[in-house]
């Protein structure tokens, strides 16, 4: 894109899985208009499309209440001159996709700021689980809020924000994903082995919190089944991500959008997330976070897809009873694949990356 040139849209991606929709939703919007000029705080997938990189998206990355709170002055310096940076180019619409606690502020911010344009989120943030207050403020602040699970926009009926469910953007290529049968001989695996997957999480912290247990526990159902073979996600080239959860007998996988990805995929999971007891502590006493369940596949269906084992209940034993019960016992696996199947009858398989599109250049 010519520099200097006017600004149609400013997207804002600050994480991994915002920049996977961030380029999915590029894709979709170039693909309606051609002509549409994008600036964007990016990642490495957005940043593949013929838009304008204002920042690298890795600028924002952090994690964890407390390593927050250490990078809270970098993240400060960030959002004032990423704001200045916005009102200086004056875009038609801003778009900030998930990435709430600095989006939404954004979001405000800029509309104290006189900016005129239309403001729009895209993935709402989780105002069902905490932080009911930011429904007032959204409503304040926002034109459109696009959501990406079907109970969300009841959350906002008691207000005048527009807000419309779009399908979740992962239902549409998973189920377009073939099964690919070279993929064991590929990678070296056997007719009879079992493949236990492995997903630690995507960052250097996430992964020294999680793989190490995660070792441990395939290490000693190794012990038990010879025909296992243990699987790292991280080992594999991301578009293998999806032939390794298809093969995959069993998946051991920290909390996030993977334990959805995998329910699509029918791959029965444990479910874990390495939090640090301080962490803990903020999150139930001082952020009052108290849900029945944690991870996305339970949190849609309001039950037990897959066991999900967090903070102190997070131990060696108990991950590995789990594993184990998922690993040899059938009659748990079937009941498990049942409730991965009753996602897609709630989440259907509308194109979200295409319908949120289209809404945004309604506006």
């Amino acid at each position: 894109m010519a520099s200097g040139q006017p600004i149609d849209l400013f997207l804002l991606a600050g994480e991994p899985s915002g920049d996977l929709q961030g380029a999915a939703l590029i894709e979709e919007l170039l693909s309606l208009d051609p002509t549409l000029r994008i600036a964007a705080v990016a990642g490495p997938r957005m940043r593949k499309f013929p838009i304008e990189c204002i920042e690298p998206m890795e600028s924002l990355e952090v994690m964890g209440f407390i390593d927050v709170v250490k990078a809270l002055p970098h993240i400060a310096k960030l959002f004032f001159s990423l704001r200045k940076k916005i009102l200086a180019l004056q875009p038609k619409a801003f778009v900030g996709i998930d990435y709430p606690g600095f989006n939404l502020r954004m979001h405000a911010s800029l509309r104290k700021k006189g900016y005129k344009g239309k403001q729009i989120h895209y993935i709402c943030p989780t105002v069902w689980a905490w932080k009911k207050g930011r429904i007032a403020k959204m409503e304040q602040s926002l034109d459109l809020l696009l959501t990406i699970l079907p109970f969300e926009p009841n959350c906002f009926k008691h207000t005048s924000l527009r807000t419309e469910y779009v399908g979740h953007p992962l239902t549409l290529p998973i189920s377009k994903a073939q099964l690919d049968p070279t993929f064991r001989d590929r990678f070296g695996f056997g007719k009879a082995d079992k493949i236990l997957a492995l997903f630690p999480g995507s960052r250097k912290v996430e992964i020294e919190r999680n793989l190490p247990l995660m070792l441990k526990t395939a290490e000693k159902l190794q012990a038990q089944d010879s025909h296992l073979r243990i699987a790292i996600s991280k080992n594999f080239p991301p578009e293998e991500t999806y032939h390794l959860m298809q093969n995959a007998h069993l998946a051991l996988a920290k909390s996030g959008t993977v334990t959805l990805e995998l329910a699509l995929h029918k791959t029965p999971t444990v479910v874990q997330y390495a939090i640090k007891p301080l962490d803990l502590f903020l999150a139930k006493k001082i952020f009052r976070i108290d849900l029945p369940y944690y991870s996305l596949p339970n949190i849609i269906l309001q039950k037990e897809v897959f066991p999900e084992l967090f903070g102190p209940f997070l131990t060696e034993e108990t991950h590995l009873a789990y594993a184990t019960k998922l690993w040899f016992d059938e009659q748990i696996r079937q009941k498990t694949i049942a409730g991965c199947s009753e996602l897609w009858d709630t989440l259907s398989d509308l194109p979200a990356s295409h319908l949120a599109a289209k809404k945004i250049l309604s506006l």
